[in-house]
C-alpha cells in the first residue's frame, strides 16, 4: 500500500468515525429502541461504542504509518497499514453488525477477535519496521 493510500485511507477511516461517534451520542439509542432492540440496548450501544474507538485509533494509526512512510521505504509499514485496514474492517464492522442487525447476526461476533488479530499484527509489523531502520 502506497504512503498516499495510507493516508487517504486513514482520512477517511478516521472521517467516519468521528461521524459514527456523532451519531452514537445523538441518534442510536433512538434508532435502536425504534428498532426493537430495548432488551439488550447496552450491550448494542456498547459494542458500538467499543467499534469507534478501534477504528478511530487504527485511522489515526494510518494517518501516521503514511507519514513514516514517505520518509522510510518500508515493506513494514505497508504490511501494518493492509492489516489496519483489514482489522478497522473485521473488527469494527462485526460490532457494527451485531449493532444493528438482528440476532442471526450475532454470529459476527465470531469474526471481532480476527479483526483484533489483524490489529496485533500491524502493530508487531511497525516494532519490526523501527527495530530494522
Amino acid at each position: 500500500m502506497s504512503p498516499k493510500t495510507m493516508a487517504i485511507l486513514g482520512a477517511l477511516l478516521a472521517a467516519t468515525g468521528v461521524g459514527l461517534g456523532a451519531y452514537g451520542a445523538h441518534g442510536l439509542e433512538a434508532a435502536l429502541r425504534s428498532a426493537g432492540y430495548e432488551a439488550d440496548l447496552v450491550k448494542r450501544l456498547a459494542w458500538f461504542e467499543t467499534g469507534v474507538k478501534y477504528q478511530l485509533y487504527h485511522a489515526l494509526a494510518l494517518v501516521t504509518l503514511a507519514a513514516f512512510a514517505i520518509s522510510v521505504q518500508s515493506g513494514g509499514l505497508r504490511t501494518a497499514s493492509i492489516a489496519f485496514v483489514i482489522g478497522i474492517a473485521l473488527f469494527s464492522g462485526s460490532l457494527y453488525g451485531m449493532t444493528f442487525l438482528g440476532e442471526a447476526w450475532r454470529k459476527l461476533g465470531m469474526v471481532t477477535p480476527l479483526g483484533g488479530l489483524a490489529f496485533i499484527v500491524g502493530w508487531i509489523a511497525v516494532a519490526i519496521a523501527a527495530w530494522r531502520q
